[in-house]
């Protein structure tokens, strides 16, 4: 299944990437960075990854989301997941990314976490 990523925002200052997938190796996982980078670009500190829509995760999805949090803490800003199932909550804490990055049951909760 192709990964589609739509991009929406929260008031006052919260972007959230809402996925539908998989995250795994190829260019699909690459759209993430890009519109990342463009958040970023757009002075975006606050950015939730929804997850509610996502089938699978691989390493490839484990280190886009580490690379994510990674320029998110470099312009002070922070990166949060939120809806992940249990199969794709399962990968991240045995990755430890829970240590990183903040795993919240819903995007609105997350946003709330700010």
């Amino acid at each position: 299944m192709q990964l589609n990523i739509q991009s929406k925002r929260v008031q006052p200052d919260i972007a959230i990437l809402e996925m539908t997938g998989r995250i795994t190796m190829g260019n699909d996982s690459l759209q993430i960075e890009w519109n990342s980078k463009q958040l970023i670009a757009e002075n975006h500190k606050k950015l939730i990854f929804d997850m509610t829509k996502v089938s699978h995760v691989d390493s490839t999805g484990v280190g886009i989301i580490v690379m994510v949090a990674g320029r998110m803490k470099e312009v002070g800003g922070e990166l949060r997941l939120a809806g992940c199932n249990e199969h794709v909550a399962k990968v991240l804490l045995l990755t430890s990314i829970d240590k990183i990055v903040g795993l919240y049951p819903t995007p609105e909760v997350a946003a709330k976490s700010f």
